[in-house]
């Protein structure tokens, strides 16, 4: 009787990956997204500079292997820790994402670019806050040594304490639209 709940923990999850698999052969017969595809995947076309930079980074953090294509298996992990990953594990890849030059900091001009990025692809210009105030306003708060550069220790301590801070990065990574669009197919597919 205790492996009822299990077991039907199992099948929903059986029944969503079989899901992921079909929207993901529908859109990607060949089993491998190109960042083209990957933008159109997502419906993400047409972006500006700052966006499109963002959108590359993703794809580049997204793509494991660095092959060059994200594969499903790349995909449904990707997918599995944004969606359903423990907190720690999120702003770790959050972490990696946002340090474009890949050099273990995240400095005002990265922060500054995935901010622009965010509010381009989410169309939430009209805040309280400028890009660059919000910017010098993390780096204020949680840049603990003052070297212009968050650390990942700084940048994980720092996003648990700074709700504000917190919001952006769910948002630079809100896959709802995503989920609703795998299941919107479940009837079409």
């Amino acid at each position: 009787m205790g492996n009822s709940t299990g077991s039907t923990v199992d099948d929903l999850q059986a029944v969503e990956m079989h899901l992921w698999y079909k929207k993901f052969m529908t859109e990607c017969p060949s089993g491998q997204l190109t960042l083209h595809e990957f933008k159109q995947f997502f419906g993400l076309r047409g972006l500006d500079p700052e966006a499109n930079a963002y959108i590359e980074q993703m794809f580049r953090t997204f793509d494991m292997n660095k092959d060059g294509y994200i594969d499903f298996m790349e995909y449904v992990a990707a997918l599995s820790l944004v969606m359903r990953g423990k907190m720690e594990h999120k702003l770790r890849w959050y972490f990696r994402l946002y340090d474009v030059d890949g050099n273990g900091c995240i400095d005002r001009h990265e922060l500054l670019n995935i901010i622009k990025a965010i509010r381009a692809i989410n169309g939430s210009d009209a805040q309280d806050l400028t890009a660059e105030e919000f910017t010098n306003r993390v780096f204020d708060r949680i840049d603990v040594n003052g070297d212009g550069e968050l650390s990942l220790e700084e940048f994980v301590e720092g996003a648990r304490s700074d709700e504000d801070f917190m919001e952006v990065m769910v948002k630079s990574l809100d896959l709802t639209h995503i989920v609703a669009m795998i299941h919107n197919r479940r009837h079409s597919i």
